[in-house]
């Protein structure tokens, strides 16, 4: 045989493995190996709603002293005034509010701009409200069918309280200028978790505080 074609043969089949190789570990490549490459997808839509304040209960979580400072969760710090405002809103429309707090703390914690008033339920859980609480009772009892969800933090109270709800059958609206994390990746794929993720996006809205109204 001709040394020439042997050759070329060989090569040929050296291409054939390399590109065969590097096929292979292209598809064997894991989330972490290409992190930096990955490339944010477009933000969700926030939209306008319009609540009834006999079937919404507003959601109140975490709000306190030991995460919501200026050390720890500055942009809880910010959030506030216009979570106050929302709590305001629901209060003067009647519609009804509940609380929780996390298991280490107790309702004293709950910073005062944005504390229950007598009557006013509360529950304590771990980022998951309903886990162990009545909160579900609490709701079904009032005949809620929405929740608004605000609080802290978003990648924990409001992301799994959020969740859950979707998955009990609620309706959920959650104001992304009423959820605060550590950083504004933790509530960048906590909004987009809430708005894409089965069996939850399609139960949550996204929206912010100035775009609801009773």
């Amino acid at each position: 045989m001709d040394s020439r074609k042997i050759y070329l043969g060989a090569a040929l089949g050296f291409t054939i493995l390399f590109t065969a190789a590097t096929s292979v570990l292209a598809q064997t490549k894991t989330i972490i190996d290409e992190w930096a490459t990955v490339q944010a997808p477009k933000p969700p839509e926030l939209k306008p709603v319009t609540l009834d304040p006999k079937t919404t209960a507003l959601l109140v979580l975490d709000i306190l002293k030991q995460n919501c400072n200026n050390e720890r969760r500055p942009r809880c710090v910010a959030s506030v005034p216009k979570v106050q405002g929302l709590l305001n809103q629901a209060r003067a429309n009647k519609a009804s509010v509940v609380f929780s707090i996390s298991t280490a703390v107790t309702p004293a914690d709950i910073l005062k701009e944005v504390a229950p008033l007598e009557g006013e339920p509360m529950v304590k859980a771990m980022a998951q409200k309903f886990l162990g609480t009545d909160l579900e009772k609490i709701l079904k009892d009032k005949g809620i069918n929405t929740v608004v969800v605000v609080g802290t933090a978003a990648h924990g109270a409001v992301l799994f309280t959020g969740s859950e709800a979707a998955f009990r059958g609620f309706k959920v609206i959650v104001p992304v200028d009423g959820m605060s994390s550590e950083n504004t990746y933790f509530e960048q794929y906590t909004a987009y978790h809430l708005a894409n993720a089965p069996g939850v996006g399609q139960q949550v809205t996204l929206t912010r505080i100035d775009m609801i109204k009773y």
